[in-house]
């Protein structure tokens, strides 16, 4: 399966990042984008892409975490595009709601932040990069606001709902983008998804060092072992590991429109 594109990876989380870049080459992998979980850390999610190469291609996404929006400080619009404008920068994010810890008095700063974010997706053209967890309702919401304003590119990352997200999402011109869940014995639903979301809709990544796929599972896990989750989705969706590749690099490059490879 040479030539996958890692969608989302956190490269300043691996614990050997040579190692890793390594082990992304010998896999076959064409690039990969290391995202954001703080604003505060842009400089070094820059500095993480000079690790690219010929046959690796880096670039990053910037942005804070909604588990991380109430230590951060809300950039104004004009410094997020300031920073945005540098050309290794290929996303904004990852940005969103996430309710998994239940406090109240957060809420209004991750909604907060994540609609700066979607203000900048929307100038900039740069896709956002959507984490939402236990916040569907409230994310579909912000999302059918937000694009009246005007539309804007995004994808929801490590895809982890039903068939309601995903399908108000694609309803908006989104992208899914699956992660290692994908193979995971009880996640019949995120595979159902799978199954029949548009072609030109799907993309793949690790989430590393999170959630290491089947048959890797329990290990932390590294931008090369996206080419499990690629194989399950290439079987669930009938195709062959070729077509897979052919797909979701395509599909990658005109969502991320700064990614060549």
């Amino acid at each position: 399966m040479k030539g996958l594109i890692d969608t989302h990876c956190h490269l300043d989380r691996l614990e050997d990042l040579p190692a890793s870049l390594d082990f992304a080459r010998q896999a076959g992998l064409a690039g990969m984008v290391t995202i954001g979980t703080r604003w505060s850390e842009r400089a070094r999610q820059k500095a993480l892409t000079e690790h690219d190469s010929p046959d690796l291609r880096i670039w990053c996404a910037l942005g804070t975490h909604p588990d991380h929006a109430h230590e951060e400080v809300l950039p104004s619009l004009d410094d997020m595009l300031a920073e945005l404008e540098a050309p290794q920068v290929a996303a904004i994010g990852e940005s969103g709601l996430d309710y998994f810890h239940g406090t109240e008095e957060v809420k209004p700063v991750q909604h907060a932040s994540f609609r700066r974010h979607i203000e900048a997706a929307r100038v900039t053209g740069l896709p956002l990069v959507i984490h939402t967890r236990q916040a569907d309702d409230d994310t579909i919401a912000i999302l059918r606001d937000e694009h009246e304003k005007g539309a804007f590119p995004f994808l929801i990352h490590c895809f982890a709902s039903g068939p309601k997200l995903a399908g108000a999402a694609l309803e908006l011109g989104g992208y899914l983008s699956f992660s290692g869940l994908l193979t995971f014995k009880k996640c019949e639903e995120i595979r159902d998804v799978a199954r029949h979301a548009p072609e030109d809709r799907i993309l793949v990544e690790t989430d590393s060092p999170f959630l290491a796929p089947v048959p890797k599972r329990g290990k932390p896990n590294t931008p090369g072992y996206v080419v499990h989750t690629a194989a399950r989705l290439a079987e669930e969706r009938g195709l062959t590991g070729e077509r897979l590749v052919e797909i979701t690099q395509a599909n990658t490059r005109r969502l991320f429109t700064r990614v060549a490879v």
